[in-house]
């Protein structure tokens, strides 16, 4: 039991919660495009399958960056390099939610079927690719960002609608932002070690400016998903509650004054995805 705690502390599993908005909406406004009904199936499948995923990217990225976390001193209290875990057991953990996923597809829309290797692609070369560019942060945005279009996909709707691929759009810029704010915590370490990320190539000052932008774009990119879907208002409130929180978001860090980063990353921006996935799904009613 003790070990099934840890692997879960590992993954963060508790924050799963505020990734499922995104695969409800998808899937909400995926069966309103295809004309179907939400049933029970389709609900649950669709959570599995983001259960899965989800804790196989998260399980991949501490095994493949375990020597590197080993190394941080902000990082070295993880379950891998303390020896809490080995790396059997993740990798153990890494196939059963492989299986999960792909199982879950077999309960939802035949496409699923094929299309699964795409994002566990993504999660793989995602740990790698901060070894290489300082990109990083937008890969693993892509990677997130998958859920509302594989849900939309799952749901039987269309891949060949604009809405989903701009929701697509819109959290990669979201989560590709706070993970450049995420690095500025480690961006010494980087520097010294050889590790990309865009604060340690180009500085803390510019590398936040380029979160601003990006942090428009989502808001830019949710809108005009809005209004191709022709959502009712309740849709448009809760993209500028976002806006607002993410402007909030914004004035906690900068250049100069870091202290309050965990609060911008793990507060305040864990409600951006709650109060973003439901005004969609409410705005589709």
């Amino acid at each position: 039991m003790q070990t099934v705690r840890t692997l879960a502390s590992l993954v963060k599993l508790e924050h799963t919660v505020f990734a499922l908005p995104f695969a409800y909406a998808g899937m909400v406004l995926g069966a309103r495009a295809a004309d179907v009904s939400v049933d029970v199936q389709l609900v649950v499948f669709t959570t599995l399958a983001m259960v899965g995923a989800r804790t196989l990217a998260m399980g991949l990225n501490r095994v493949i960056d375990a020597e590197i976390d080993a190394r941080n001193p902000r990082t070295a209290t993880r379950e891998l390099p303390t020896g809490r875990l080995r790396a059997s057991q993740v990798w153990t953990l890494c196939a059963v939610s492989l299986a999960l996923l792909v199982a879950s597809t077999f309960a939802l829309d035949p496409v699923t079927r094929v299309l699964w290797p795409i994002p566990v692609a993504l999660f793989v070369l995602y740990p790698y690719t901060k070894r290489f560019t300082w990109l990083c942060h937008l890969v693993l945005g892509l990677s997130i960002g998958l859920a509302p279009l594989g849900a939309w996909l799952a749901a039987g709707a269309p891949g060949n609608h604009l809405a989903p691929y701009l929701l697509w759009l819109g959290i990669a810029t979201w989560i590709g932002g706070f993970d450049v704010i995420y690095a500025t915590a480690d961006v010494e370490f980087d520097r010294a070690n050889g590790i990309r990320s865009l604060p340690a190539r180009f500085g803390v000052a510019r590398a936040l400016l380029v979160v601003r932008v990006a942090h428009a774009v989502t808001i830019a990119a949710f809108l005009t998903a809005a209004v191709h879907l022709d959502l009712n208002p309740a849709a448009y409130v809760g993209i500028a509650v976002a806006a607002g929180l993410l402007a909030w978001e914004n004035s906690m860090v900068s250049a100069d004054d870091l202290t309050r980063m965990d609060r911008a990353f793990f507060t305040v921006n864990s409600w951006v995805g709650v109060v973003l996935g439901a005004s969609l799904v409410v705005g589709a009613i």
